[in-house]
Protein backbone atom coordinates (compact mmCIF):
# COMPACT_ATOMS: atom_id res chain seq x y z
CA UNK A 1 0.00 0.00 0.00
CA UNK A 2 1.38 3.38 -1.00
CA UNK A 3 0.65 6.67 0.72
CA UNK A 4 -0.86 9.45 -1.34
CA UNK A 5 1.62 11.79 -2.98
CA UNK A 6 1.46 15.43 -1.90
CA UNK A 7 0.34 17.87 -4.53
CA UNK A 8 3.18 19.30 -6.60
CA UNK A 9 5.28 16.15 -6.30
CA UNK A 10 4.98 14.43 -9.65
CA UNK A 11 6.04 10.93 -8.69
CA UNK A 12 3.59 8.25 -9.64
CA UNK A 13 2.41 5.30 -7.59
CA UNK A 14 4.61 2.99 -9.62
CA UNK A 15 7.68 4.95 -8.59
CA UNK A 16 6.70 5.05 -4.98
CA UNK A 17 6.24 1.33 -4.99
CA UNK A 18 9.76 0.83 -6.15
CA UNK A 19 8.76 -0.62 -9.47
CA UNK A 20 11.28 -1.89 -11.95
CA UNK A 21 13.28 0.04 -14.50
CA UNK A 22 9.99 0.91 -16.26
CA UNK A 23 9.01 3.31 -13.47
CA UNK A 24 8.19 6.85 -14.68
CA UNK A 25 10.82 9.56 -14.51
CA UNK A 26 11.01 11.50 -11.26
CA UNK A 27 10.02 15.15 -11.43
CA UNK A 28 12.55 17.98 -11.17
CA UNK A 29 10.87 19.10 -7.96
CA UNK A 30 11.29 15.70 -6.33
CA UNK A 31 14.95 15.55 -7.35
CA UNK A 32 15.49 19.05 -5.92
CA UNK A 33 13.93 18.19 -2.55
CA UNK A 34 15.79 14.88 -2.43
CA UNK A 35 19.13 16.53 -3.20
CA UNK A 36 18.52 19.31 -0.67
CA UNK A 37 17.91 16.77 2.08
CA UNK A 38 20.94 14.70 1.05
CA UNK A 39 23.10 17.83 1.24
CA UNK A 40 21.61 18.57 4.65
CA UNK A 41 22.69 15.21 6.04
CA UNK A 42 26.25 15.81 4.87
CA UNK A 43 26.15 19.33 6.30
CA UNK A 44 25.34 17.92 9.73
CA UNK A 45 27.80 15.02 9.55
CA UNK A 46 30.82 16.41 7.72
CA UNK A 47 31.14 19.80 9.42
CA UNK A 48 32.39 18.19 12.65
CA UNK A 49 34.76 15.93 10.70
CA UNK A 50 36.20 18.82 8.70
CA UNK A 51 36.58 21.51 11.34
CA UNK A 52 34.88 21.44 14.69
CA UNK A 53 35.99 18.09 16.14
CA UNK A 54 39.61 18.91 15.32
CA UNK A 55 39.26 22.27 17.09
CA UNK A 56 37.45 20.71 20.05
CA UNK A 57 40.09 17.98 20.39
CA UNK A 58 42.80 20.63 20.30
CA UNK A 59 41.06 22.39 23.20
CA UNK A 60 40.86 19.23 25.29
CA UNK A 61 44.21 17.66 24.39
CA UNK A 62 46.57 20.35 23.03
CA UNK A 63 49.69 18.24 23.57
CA UNK A 64 48.53 15.27 21.49
CA UNK A 65 45.83 16.65 19.22
CA UNK A 66 46.73 14.62 16.11
CA UNK A 67 46.78 11.32 17.95
CA UNK A 68 43.57 12.00 19.85
CA UNK A 69 41.81 13.17 16.69
CA UNK A 70 42.85 10.00 14.89
CA UNK A 71 41.47 7.92 17.75
CA UNK A 72 38.14 9.76 17.90
CA UNK A 73 37.53 9.73 14.14
CA UNK A 74 38.77 6.16 13.76
CA UNK A 75 36.53 4.68 16.44
CA UNK A 76 33.62 6.83 15.29
CA UNK A 77 34.02 5.52 11.77
CA UNK A 78 33.73 1.96 13.08
CA UNK A 79 30.28 2.79 14.40
CA UNK A 80 29.39 4.27 11.01
CA UNK A 81 30.66 1.10 9.36
CA UNK A 82 28.39 -1.10 11.48
CA UNK A 83 25.42 1.23 11.71
CA UNK A 84 24.82 1.87 8.03
CA UNK A 85 24.11 -1.70 6.85
CA UNK A 86 22.28 -2.63 10.06
CA UNK A 87 19.94 0.34 9.86
CA UNK A 88 19.61 -0.24 6.13
CA UNK A 89 18.42 -3.80 6.78
CA UNK A 90 16.00 -2.54 9.43
CA UNK A 91 14.71 0.09 7.01
CA UNK A 92 14.09 -2.57 4.35
CA UNK A 93 11.96 -4.50 6.87
CA UNK A 94 10.16 -1.53 8.46
CA UNK A 95 6.36 -1.90 8.47
CA UNK A 96 5.47 1.44 10.04
CA UNK A 97 2.31 3.10 8.76
CA UNK A 98 4.52 6.12 8.05
CA UNK A 99 6.58 4.16 5.51
CA UNK A 100 9.87 2.28 5.25
CA UNK A 101 12.33 5.18 5.12
CA UNK A 102 10.54 8.06 6.87
CA UNK A 103 10.92 6.86 10.53
CA UNK A 104 14.68 6.50 10.13
CA UNK A 105 15.03 9.92 8.52
CA UNK A 106 13.22 11.60 11.40
CA UNK A 107 14.68 9.63 14.29
CA UNK A 108 18.23 9.70 12.98
CA UNK A 109 18.38 13.47 12.55
CA UNK A 110 16.89 14.15 16.01
CA UNK A 111 19.25 11.74 17.76
CA UNK A 112 22.29 12.85 15.75
CA UNK A 113 21.73 16.50 16.59
CA UNK A 114 21.37 15.68 20.29
CA UNK A 115 24.62 13.70 20.21
CA UNK A 116 26.52 16.62 18.67
CA UNK A 117 25.51 18.69 21.69
CA UNK A 118 27.27 16.09 23.84
CA UNK A 119 30.38 16.43 21.66
CA UNK A 120 30.33 20.23 21.87
CA UNK A 121 29.98 20.29 25.67
CA UNK A 122 32.18 17.28 26.44
CA UNK A 123 34.52 17.93 29.40
CA UNK A 124 36.97 15.23 28.29
CA UNK A 125 38.07 13.17 25.29
CA UNK A 126 36.21 10.01 26.45
CA UNK A 127 32.90 11.89 26.65
CA UNK A 128 33.57 13.52 23.27
CA UNK A 129 34.27 10.07 21.83
CA UNK A 130 31.02 8.68 23.23
CA UNK A 131 29.01 11.52 21.75
CA UNK A 132 30.66 11.19 18.34
CA UNK A 133 30.13 7.42 18.18
CA UNK A 134 26.42 7.85 18.95
CA UNK A 135 26.20 10.66 16.38
CA UNK A 136 27.75 8.40 13.73
CA UNK A 137 25.16 5.71 14.45
CA UNK A 138 22.30 8.19 14.21
CA UNK A 139 23.39 9.97 11.05
CA UNK A 140 24.22 6.68 9.34
CA UNK A 141 20.67 5.51 10.00
CA UNK A 142 19.60 8.57 8.01
CA UNK A 143 22.13 7.88 5.25
CA UNK A 144 21.02 4.26 4.92
CA UNK A 145 17.41 5.33 4.40
CA UNK A 146 18.06 8.33 2.18
CA UNK A 147 20.41 6.56 -0.26
CA UNK A 148 17.86 3.77 -0.69
CA UNK A 149 15.43 6.34 -2.08
CA UNK A 150 17.51 6.38 -5.29
CA UNK A 151 16.62 2.82 -6.41
CA UNK A 152 13.21 3.15 -4.72
CA UNK A 153 12.10 6.21 -6.66
CA UNK A 154 14.41 6.81 -9.65
CA UNK A 155 14.36 4.76 -12.91
CA UNK A 156 17.67 3.33 -14.14
CA UNK A 157 17.71 5.54 -17.22
CA UNK A 158 17.67 8.63 -14.99
CA UNK A 159 20.03 7.51 -12.25
CA UNK A 160 23.22 8.87 -13.79
CA UNK A 161 21.74 12.35 -13.94
CA UNK A 162 20.21 12.14 -10.46
CA UNK A 163 23.40 10.61 -9.07
CA UNK A 164 25.24 13.56 -10.59
CA UNK A 165 22.92 15.91 -8.72
CA UNK A 166 23.47 13.92 -5.52
CA UNK A 167 27.20 14.06 -6.21
CA UNK A 168 27.21 17.81 -5.63
CA UNK A 169 25.44 17.45 -2.29
CA UNK A 170 28.46 16.37 -0.28
CA UNK A 171 30.60 19.35 -1.35
CA UNK A 172 27.66 21.69 -0.86
CA UNK A 173 27.34 20.30 2.65
CA UNK A 174 31.07 20.73 3.20
CA UNK A 175 31.18 24.32 1.96
CA UNK A 176 28.00 25.28 3.77
CA UNK A 177 29.30 23.79 6.99
CA UNK A 178 32.69 25.48 6.84
CA UNK A 179 30.98 28.78 5.94
CA UNK A 180 28.63 28.53 8.91
CA UNK A 181 31.46 27.69 11.29
CA UNK A 182 33.69 30.56 10.22
CA UNK A 183 30.72 32.98 10.22
CA UNK A 184 29.42 31.97 13.66
CA UNK A 185 30.57 33.44 16.96
CA UNK A 186 33.29 31.60 18.82
CA UNK A 187 30.71 29.48 20.67
CA UNK A 188 31.72 25.84 20.18
CA UNK A 189 28.15 24.73 20.89
CA UNK A 190 26.78 26.87 18.05
CA UNK A 191 29.49 25.60 15.67
CA UNK A 192 28.19 22.06 16.20
CA UNK A 193 24.48 22.79 16.60
CA UNK A 194 23.66 25.23 13.78
CA UNK A 195 24.80 22.99 10.88
CA UNK A 196 22.91 20.06 12.42
CA UNK A 197 19.71 22.10 12.78
CA UNK A 198 19.92 23.37 9.20
CA UNK A 199 20.49 19.82 7.98
CA UNK A 200 17.55 18.55 10.02
CA UNK A 201 15.24 21.15 8.47
CA UNK A 202 16.08 19.98 4.93
CA UNK A 203 15.50 16.32 5.84
CA UNK A 204 12.15 17.15 7.42
CA UNK A 205 11.08 18.79 4.15
CA UNK A 206 11.82 15.54 2.32
CA UNK A 207 9.92 13.63 5.00
CA UNK A 208 6.84 15.75 4.35
CA UNK A 209 6.95 15.23 0.59
CA UNK A 210 8.35 11.69 0.22
CA UNK A 211 5.94 9.18 -1.42
CA UNK A 212 7.31 6.48 0.85
CA UNK A 213 6.01 2.97 0.34
CA UNK A 214 4.55 0.94 3.20
CA UNK A 215 4.94 -2.74 3.87
CA UNK A 216 2.55 -4.98 5.74
CA UNK A 217 4.03 -7.49 8.22
CA UNK A 218 2.51 -10.31 6.17
CA UNK A 219 4.70 -9.31 3.21
CA UNK A 220 7.87 -10.18 5.14
CA UNK A 221 9.18 -13.61 5.96
CA UNK A 222 10.12 -14.36 9.55
CA UNK A 223 13.80 -13.87 10.28
CA UNK A 224 15.89 -15.29 13.12
CA UNK A 225 18.87 -13.46 14.54
CA UNK A 226 21.18 -15.88 12.74
CA UNK A 227 19.46 -15.23 9.40
CA UNK A 228 19.54 -11.50 10.08
CA UNK A 229 23.30 -11.60 10.63
CA UNK A 230 23.90 -13.92 7.65
CA UNK A 231 22.04 -11.51 5.37
CA UNK A 232 24.96 -9.09 5.63
CA UNK A 233 27.35 -11.49 3.91
CA UNK A 234 27.60 -11.00 0.16
CA UNK A 235 29.86 -13.60 -1.43
CA UNK A 236 32.40 -11.84 -3.70
CA UNK A 237 32.55 -14.95 -5.90
CA UNK A 238 28.80 -14.79 -6.52
CA UNK A 239 28.71 -10.99 -6.91
CA UNK A 240 32.14 -10.06 -8.35
CA UNK A 241 31.03 -6.77 -9.91
CA UNK A 242 29.67 -5.57 -6.58
CA UNK A 243 32.92 -6.64 -4.88
CA UNK A 244 35.18 -4.80 -7.36
CA UNK A 245 33.03 -1.68 -7.18
CA UNK A 246 33.20 -1.88 -3.39
CA UNK A 247 37.01 -2.12 -3.48
CA UNK A 248 37.29 0.80 -5.87
CA UNK A 249 35.10 2.99 -3.65
CA UNK A 250 37.06 1.92 -0.54
CA UNK A 251 40.38 2.92 -2.08
CA UNK A 252 39.11 6.25 -3.41
CA UNK A 253 37.49 7.22 -0.12
CA UNK A 254 40.63 6.24 1.77
CA UNK A 255 42.46 8.84 -0.30
CA UNK A 256 39.78 11.44 0.41
CA UNK A 257 39.84 10.57 4.12
CA UNK A 258 43.49 11.60 4.39
CA UNK A 259 42.57 15.01 3.00
CA UNK A 260 39.49 15.40 5.20
CA UNK A 261 41.25 14.28 8.37
CA UNK A 262 44.56 16.09 8.06
CA UNK A 263 43.83 19.27 6.13
CA UNK A 264 43.68 21.37 9.31
CA UNK A 265 47.00 20.12 10.64
CA UNK A 266 48.57 20.29 7.15
CA UNK A 267 47.81 24.01 7.02
CA UNK A 268 49.13 24.56 10.53
CA UNK A 269 52.21 22.31 10.60
CA UNK A 270 53.40 22.36 6.96
CA UNK A 271 52.34 25.77 5.67
CA UNK A 272 52.66 27.51 9.03
CA UNK A 273 49.24 29.12 9.39
CA UNK A 274 47.85 30.14 12.78
CA UNK A 275 45.04 27.98 14.14
CA UNK A 276 42.66 30.95 14.08
CA UNK A 277 43.07 31.23 10.29
CA UNK A 278 42.30 27.56 9.62
CA UNK A 279 38.46 27.70 9.41
CA UNK A 280 38.63 30.47 6.79
CA UNK A 281 41.33 28.71 4.78
CA UNK A 282 39.42 25.43 4.80
CA UNK A 283 36.28 27.26 3.70
CA UNK A 284 38.12 28.73 0.70
CA UNK A 285 39.70 25.42 -0.28
CA UNK A 286 36.39 23.58 0.07
CA UNK A 287 34.69 26.26 -2.01
CA UNK A 288 37.20 25.70 -4.83
CA UNK A 289 36.79 21.94 -4.61
CA UNK A 290 33.02 22.16 -4.39
CA UNK A 291 32.78 24.43 -7.42
CA UNK A 292 34.63 21.86 -9.52
CA UNK A 293 32.56 19.01 -8.07
CA UNK A 294 29.32 20.75 -8.99
CA UNK A 295 30.38 21.27 -12.61
CA UNK A 296 32.00 17.88 -13.16
CA UNK A 297 29.32 15.92 -11.31
CA UNK A 298 26.42 17.34 -13.29
CA UNK A 299 28.24 16.98 -16.60
CA UNK A 300 29.63 13.54 -15.82
CA UNK A 301 26.29 12.10 -14.73
CA UNK A 302 24.41 13.48 -17.72
CA UNK A 303 27.02 12.36 -20.28
CA UNK A 304 27.15 8.92 -18.66
CA UNK A 305 23.37 8.57 -19.06
CA UNK A 306 23.54 9.78 -22.66
CA UNK A 307 26.30 7.35 -23.63
CA UNK A 308 25.14 4.46 -21.46
CA UNK A 309 28.71 4.04 -20.20
CA UNK A 310 29.91 4.08 -16.59
CA UNK A 311 33.31 2.38 -16.24
CA UNK A 312 35.49 4.78 -18.23
CA UNK A 313 34.15 7.77 -16.30
CA UNK A 314 34.88 6.15 -12.94
CA UNK A 315 38.34 4.97 -14.01
CA UNK A 316 39.53 8.38 -15.25
CA UNK A 317 37.95 10.25 -12.32
CA UNK A 318 39.86 8.22 -9.73
CA UNK A 319 43.15 8.93 -11.53
CA UNK A 320 42.39 12.66 -11.61
CA UNK A 321 41.64 12.65 -7.90
CA UNK A 322 44.98 10.97 -7.20
CA UNK A 323 46.80 13.62 -9.22
CA UNK A 324 45.11 16.30 -7.12
CA UNK A 325 46.41 14.73 -3.91
CA UNK A 326 49.91 14.61 -5.37
CA UNK A 327 49.62 18.28 -6.29
CA UNK A 328 48.79 19.05 -2.66
CA UNK A 329 51.72 16.92 -1.55
CA UNK A 330 54.10 19.01 -3.66
CA UNK A 331 52.52 22.37 -2.73
CA UNK A 332 54.79 25.02 -1.24
CA UNK A 333 52.08 27.63 -0.66
CA UNK A 334 48.31 27.95 -0.31
CA UNK A 335 47.69 28.85 -3.96
CA UNK A 336 49.17 25.51 -5.04
CA UNK A 337 46.96 23.77 -2.50
CA UNK A 338 43.96 25.34 -4.21
CA UNK A 339 45.11 23.92 -7.57
CA UNK A 340 45.26 20.48 -6.01
CA UNK A 341 41.82 20.97 -4.47
CA UNK A 342 40.42 21.89 -7.88
CA UNK A 343 41.77 18.64 -9.37
CA UNK A 344 40.34 16.58 -6.52
CA UNK A 345 37.03 18.34 -7.14
CA UNK A 346 36.96 17.27 -10.79
CA UNK A 347 37.84 13.69 -9.90
CA UNK A 348 35.45 13.44 -6.98
CA UNK A 349 32.57 14.99 -8.89
CA UNK A 350 32.68 12.56 -11.79
CA UNK A 351 33.54 9.54 -9.65
CA UNK A 352 30.72 9.80 -7.13
CA UNK A 353 28.16 10.85 -9.73
CA UNK A 354 28.75 7.92 -12.06
CA UNK A 355 29.81 5.20 -9.63
CA UNK A 356 26.64 5.52 -7.56
CA UNK A 357 24.56 5.03 -10.72
CA UNK A 358 26.80 2.08 -11.63
CA UNK A 359 26.30 0.44 -8.23
CA UNK A 360 22.49 0.69 -8.33
CA UNK A 361 22.63 -1.37 -11.54
CA UNK A 362 24.67 -4.21 -10.00
CA UNK A 363 22.97 -4.53 -6.59
CA UNK A 364 22.51 -8.21 -5.66
CA UNK A 365 18.82 -7.71 -4.82
CA UNK A 366 17.51 -4.23 -5.56
CA UNK A 367 13.81 -4.87 -4.93
CA UNK A 368 14.06 -6.54 -1.50
CA UNK A 369 17.39 -5.46 0.01
CA UNK A 370 18.27 -2.12 -1.57
CA UNK A 371 18.95 -0.23 1.68
CA UNK A 372 20.85 -3.15 3.21
CA UNK A 373 23.00 -3.76 0.13
CA UNK A 374 23.70 -0.05 -0.25
CA UNK A 375 24.50 -0.04 3.45
CA UNK A 376 27.01 -2.82 2.87
CA UNK A 377 28.44 -0.78 0.02
CA UNK A 378 28.61 2.23 2.34
CA UNK A 379 31.11 0.33 4.46
CA UNK A 380 33.51 1.34 1.70
CA UNK A 381 32.73 4.94 2.68
CA UNK A 382 32.91 4.41 6.44
CA UNK A 383 35.86 2.03 6.83
CA UNK A 384 38.40 4.48 5.35
CA UNK A 385 37.51 6.91 8.15
CA UNK A 386 39.17 4.39 10.46
CA UNK A 387 41.92 3.30 8.08
CA UNK A 388 43.20 6.77 7.20
CA UNK A 389 43.47 8.01 10.82
CA UNK A 390 45.23 4.75 11.71
CA UNK A 391 47.71 4.92 8.82
CA UNK A 392 48.26 8.67 9.09
CA UNK A 393 50.28 8.68 12.34
CA UNK A 394 52.38 5.76 11.04
CA UNK A 395 53.23 7.59 7.81
CA UNK A 396 53.95 10.81 9.72
CA UNK A 397 56.15 8.92 12.17
CA UNK A 398 58.16 7.27 9.39
CA UNK A 399 58.50 10.58 7.55
CA UNK A 400 59.33 12.55 10.71
CA UNK A 401 56.11 14.53 10.49
CA UNK A 402 56.38 15.36 6.77
CA UNK A 403 52.89 15.84 5.35
CA UNK A 404 54.28 15.61 1.81
CA UNK A 405 54.68 11.86 2.18
CA UNK A 406 51.25 11.55 3.75
CA UNK A 407 49.60 13.00 0.64
CA UNK A 408 51.87 11.07 -1.74
CA UNK A 409 50.59 7.87 -0.13
CA UNK A 410 47.00 9.12 -0.32
CA UNK A 411 47.38 9.86 -4.05
CA UNK A 412 48.78 6.39 -4.72
CA UNK A 413 45.80 4.81 -2.99
CA UNK A 414 43.42 6.85 -5.13
CA UNK A 415 45.18 5.65 -8.31
CA UNK A 416 44.67 2.06 -7.17
CA UNK A 417 40.93 2.80 -7.08
CA UNK A 418 41.10 3.45 -10.81
CA UNK A 419 42.64 0.04 -11.46
CA UNK A 420 40.04 -1.78 -9.31
CA UNK A 421 37.18 -0.74 -11.61
CA UNK A 422 38.64 -2.52 -14.65
CA UNK A 423 37.37 -6.09 -13.94
CA UNK A 424 33.65 -5.13 -13.89
CA UNK A 425 31.72 -7.05 -16.57
CA UNK A 426 28.04 -6.41 -15.81
CA UNK A 427 28.06 -2.77 -16.79
CA UNK A 428 29.71 -0.89 -19.63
Amino acid sequence: MVESVPSGLAVSEGVAAGAGDEMPRASHFFVFVYALAYAGVWLALLTPMLVTIALRVRQLAPDNAAGQLAMVLGIGAFFALVGNPVFGRLSDRTTSRYGMRRPWLIGGMICGTACLVIVALAPSIPVLLLGWCLAQLAFNAVLAAIVAILPDQIPASQRGTVSGVLGICMPIGQVSGTFLVQALPTSMLMMFLVPALVGSATVMLLVLLLPDRRQQPAQLTASTLREFLRSFWLNPAQHPDFAWAWLSRFLLVTGTAFLTTYQSYYLIDKLGYDVTAVPGLIFKSMLVQASMIVISSLLGGRISDATGRRKIFVLVAAAVYGSGLWTIAAASDYSEVLIGMALTGVGQGVYFAVELALVTQILPNRKLDAAKDLGMFNIANALPQSVAPALGPIILSLSHGDYTWLFIAAGAIAFMSSIAILPLKGVR
